[in-house]
């Protein structure tokens, strides 16, 4: 795909081409993107990675998008406090559940003890198939991953998991940004996330990502056992 900036001079906005659905405002940096885009934030602070996390949901919360975030890095009290801060109106929507569905690693990625990209896969799903339940919701999805650091039965399939979003959020209004602190993890796991996404998020800056591999070459040299599951 290539990658296509425009620089809006009404409102400042850089428009990043990410695939031919409706554009979304993601939030942060002044930039816009299109709903079915799988992003990999990397950062290094926790000023990097609040710069994204608070702009890209207090913005979805203002536009009225359902918000799936993931905390682990820091507490709710933590980040209920900075969000009410960045954006005051959302400190009331931060406890409505039509607009924010905060979990806890265990209650997202590994509710029964052991983390299975089949069981991520059908609980996304179902996630999806409900929030569209009464009409089409735009999904604004995030997750700090150094949960993965833990000693997790399963979490060896974690890229597995990652390459099949690569199935399942195209055509869908749906955007998700997975957070990587690249302080903690290894440079291979890196590697891997940036062959597990398309587009990435580094030093603030978003663009299309260079070392990305479609999930049918990247399951096939990296977990071939998982090639079975069909494309949604």
């Amino acid at each position: 795909m290539e990658l296509l900036y425009v620089h809006c001079p009404w409102g400042g906005i850089m428009q990043v081409t990410t695939s031919n659905q409706p554009l979304m405002n993601l939030g942060f940096g002044g930039y816009s993107c299109n709903w079915g885009t799988h992003i990999a934030g990397l950062y290094e602070t926790e000023q990097e990675r609040d710069h994204i996390l608070l702009g890209y949901l207090s913005q979805g919360a203002k536009e009225g998008d359902l918000e799936l975030y993931c905390q682990t890095e820091q507490t709710m009290a933590e980040f209920s406090s900075k969000l009410s801060a960045h954006c005051p109106q959302c400190e009331k929507l931060l406890n409505d559940p039509n607009i924010f569905q905060v979990q806890s690693a265990k209650e997202l990625y590994y509710p029964n003890g052991v983390f299975s990209p089949d069981a991520m896969d059908d609980g996304l799903g179902k996630f999806f198939e409900q929030s569209q339940k009464n009409g089409p919701r735009n999904i604004r999805a995030t997750a700090e991953m150094v949960w993965a650091l833990e000693a997790i039965p399963g979490k060896e399939h974690l890229m597995v998991y990652e390459s099949r979003l690569n199935y399942f959020i195209p055509g869908k209004p749906w955007i998700s940004i997975c957070m990587y602190n690249v302080t903690k993890f290894t440079g291979d796991i890196i590697m891997n996330v940036l062959r597990t996404h398309p587009f990435v998020i580094n030093k603030g800056v978003i663009t299309e990502n260079p070392y990305y591999q479609d999930p049918d070459i990247w399951l096939k040299e990296n977990a071939p056992q998982f090639l079975k599951k069909n494309r949604a």
